[in-house]
């Protein structure tokens, strides 16, 4: 039996991991890349979520996070829920969705919405060089995927800015 993983100190870094339902690739679109860019940007606004890092992948997303307003589990939670509604919802009125009908039928159960498997991966930063590893471990995603040959080229991750090419799509914390 796995064990959800669950946030110990609140204030901490930490990697997190959020997988998609059934490793569907649904952030293949960008209109469903920005409901979690601008949700996470609200999350920093109003609750004060801290972003270090980040990679949107087509199935899943990598983020270095912290808070200290909002305990993280708490944002972590209505994250989760905000963008699985909102996803589901744009995926329901989205016509030109070619995969809509069977989207729909994967990520809603019994009236219940499931967009994100339960839970997600998570481990509490606890020095420098691990924060440095997980930082180019969520920049070379893209890379290992097959999907650009330099980090840098990934629209979809915080590599960009930390490298000065573009501006973040999510407002970044320096570490």
């Amino acid at each position: 039996m796995a064990f959800l993983y669950t946030i110990k100190d609140q204030q901490a870094l930490h990697f997190v991991t959020f997988t998609v339902h059934q490793w569907a690739d649904i952030f293949t679109r960008n209109v469903y890349v920005e409901i979690i860019t601008e949700s996470i940007n609200y999350c920093q606004k109003a609750k004060g979520l801290k972003v270090y890092a980040w990679v949107i992948m087509s199935n899943h997303c990598h983020f270095i996070l912290s808070s200290d307003k909002v305990p993280l589990t708490d944002i972590i939670r209505d994250f989760k829920k905000y963008t699985a509604k909102k996803i589901v919802e744009e995926i329901r009125h989205n016509e030109k969705e070619s995969r809509r009908k069977w989207l729909l039928w994967l990520f809603q159960r019994d009236g219940h919405i499931w967009f994100w498997e339960k839970g997600y991966h998570g481990i509490e930063i606890f020095s420098q060089k691990f924060l440095e590893s997980k930082i180019n471990y969520i920049h070379l995603n893209p890379v290992k995927a097959g999907i650009v040959e330099k980090e840098e080229e990934y629209l979809n991750s915080s590599c960009g800015e930390l490298y000065g090419i573009r501006k973040s799509k999510i407002i970044l914390t320096e570490y």
